[in-house]
């Protein structure tokens, strides 16, 4: 089965921006939690550290990871279908 590529960009970057609204809302409704979360997925103490969320980085942000996550999955896409017809 082929994979149809542009499905596959599109059906990534819906999830990315999905993500980053919950996350963004967790931090600014639980800054502490997220806080500590973050320090234990990237073995760092965090605790000197505070969140700055604005408007302009949720967007900014936003737009960043969507063009990340579909430029992955498009390149993903891509390769397994040459991959897969052995090309």
């Amino acid at each position: 089965m082929k994979l149809n590529v542009t499905a596959l960009a599109n059906a990534a970057a819906a999830t990315a921006a999905i993500l980053w609204i919950v996350c963004s809302l967790f931090v600014v409704l639980l800054p502490g939690m997220m806080m500590s979360m973050t320090g234990h997925m990237v073995h760092l103490e965090m605790q000197a550290y505070s969140w700055v969320v604005t408007l302009y980085g949720f967007a900014f942000g936003l737009v960043i990871w969507v063009v990340l996550a579909w430029t992955t999955g498009w390149l993903f896409g891509t390769f397994y279908n040459r991959f897969r017809d052995g090309a």
